[in-house]
């Protein structure tokens, strides 16, 4: 047979009633086991062989990775992950996700369903952030491309000739704390623009960018005859979760005019929360923002998304005309713009559905409370560090991220530590640089993680350390 349907869909459907079942198995018992375990080195010979000339039934392999995949995984889903800035996915993000699969739709383009779809995100994203809702935007796969659509869109924005004489001697240059995602200097590079054309803006004591060097820096660069076209705005440093002051940066911006793209990849969703929201504002009045869905969205992997203010600026910087690609008044070639109007990709997933019930299932108010909620642990796993003298905090609080470390232990042993409570099971914090020292890492990103599972590593990192001879020397207090 040359095509790649069974004749008969009987066993098929039976293993995928079985496979839903186990799907939903998992998912009523997230807490259940260890978070990460390492993978052992028969199970991964499995995926070290060659390409198969004959197919295998779907059912082995089906066991295989129940057996040898499963067991694995990155452990975002489970309570204990905290270490990097990941969602944990619901449940209704697994149906669309398989909804989406059945589809199969390219979303680049073209008259049909999921366009829409995927333009009423975009207009719900636009409204997540502030911006107007005849904003444009495109879902991507994470804030690394977003950023970098950002970075196209505000150097076209300056000279649209930049399309087809490239940026070479334009002398663009622009501005982020030096705390900034390191997509941020990346976007540079592959804009042609070079890293050394982002100007690294040091912080203050809260880890936000500071203005009054902003201001030096821009005045300086002109006068060198280079040419300032964009400010980078952080809302949520991906080392501490710090938001800059973006309606002092948006000041400068308009007195400059810069472009202000903010860089909200998973903090932007702090504005659903009546608590944080205040601590965003001057989001509202940025020419572009990313955002994830899939962090703080806790949309299933992947779901990134970039809005832009200006519509037709963003086309400008990425819309084609091309012959086999005409856009018709009716027809399935009708419905424009595209989104590949708006970014680099022609070929592209349904993302939007599995963020469309996302949203509609929970709906902004309980998304908001789940917000509140992850903030709310990160202040409790706060508390308990500054009411013990064995911890430290070493940077302030400003949402769901908590930065500390044990006293008396080098960064070596915080290292070997963190390394240890991971493979322990108990637990997934990370590890980042804070004022030149090793800090663990909390992110309290996932919606199931409690105060319990805070409990839990506390005492985990306690009783390794005390183990390993190292940190926990004073008494508690």
């Amino acid at each position: 047979m040359a095509g790649l349907d069974p004749e008969d869909f009987s066993s098929l459907r039976a293993l995928g009633h079985l496979m839903l079942d186990d799907i939903f198995d998992r998912a009523e018992r997230m807490g259940d086991g260890p978070v990460w375990r390492p993978m052992p080195p028969e199970e991964r010979a499995r995926f070290r062989g060659a390409l198969p000339a004959s197919g295998t039934g779907a059912e082995r392999l089906y066991d295989l990775c129940r057996q040898a995949i499963v067991p694995y995984h990155n452990g975002n889903t489970h309570p204990g992950f905290m270490g990097w800035v990941q969602g944990a996915g619901t449940p209704v993000g697994i149906l669309a996700e398989l909804m989406a699969a059945s589809l199969n739709d390219n979303c680049g383009g073209r008259d049909h369903a999921a366009i829409e779809v995927e333009r009423q995100v975009i207009r719900w994203a636009a409204e997540i952030v502030g911006l107007p809702e005849t904003s444009s935007g495109v879902l991507v796969t994470g804030s690394s491309l977003a950023n970098f659509i950002a970075v196209i869109t505000a150097s076209r924005a300056r000279d649209p000739a930049f399309r087809q004489t490239g940026v070479g001697g334009a002398g663009l240059v622009g501005y982020a704390a030096s705390t900034a995602h390191g997509c941020i200097p990346r976007a540079f590079d592959l804009a042609g623009l070079g890293t050394g054309a982002l100007r690294s803006v040091p912080v203050d004591g809260a880890y936000r960018l500071r203005l009054d060097v902003l201001a030096d820096q821009i005045a300086a660069d002109r006068a060198s005859g280079f040419t300032p076209f964009m400010v980078i705005g952080t809302a949520g440093s991906v080392d501490c979760g710090a938001v800059d002051d973006l309606a002092a940066i948006a000041d400068l911006c308009a007195r400059e005019n810069l472009w202000l793209h903010v860089d909200g990849a998973f903090g932007a969703f702090g504005r659903l929360s009546p608590t944080h929201s205040a601590l965003f504002a001057g989001m509202e009045r940025a020419d572009s923002v990313a955002l994830d869905f899939h962090k703080w969205g806790q949309v299933p992997y992947d779901a990134g998304c970039i809005v832009v203010r200006d519509a037709a600026l963003h086309a400008q910087a990425f819309a084609q005309s091309l012959d086999y690609l005409q856009r018709e008044d009716r027809g399935l070639a009708g419905n424009a713009p595209w989104f590949c109007d708006f970014g680099p990709d022609l070929s592209r997933g349904f993302r939007a559905l599995k963020v469309w019930m996302t949203l509609s299932h929970y709906g902004s108010a309980r998304m908001g409370a789940m917000v509140e909620e992850c903030c709310a642990v990160a202040g409790y796993l706060a508390e308990r560090v500054r009411a013990d003298s064995r911890f430290e905090l070493l940077a302030p609080v400003a949402l769901n991220i908590v930065c500390f470390a044990l006293r008396g232990m080098s960064d070596v042993q915080t290292a070997e530590l963190v390394k240890d409570v991971q493979e322990s099971g108990v637990a997934a914090p990370s590890t980042t640089r804070i004022g030149g020292r090793l800090a663990i890492r909390a992110a309290i990103v996932n919606h199931r993680t409690t105060r319990a599972t805070i409990d839990a590593l506390l005492a985990a990192l306690i009783e390794i350390a005390s183990l390993r001879g190292a940190g926990t020397d004073e008494a508690a207090s």
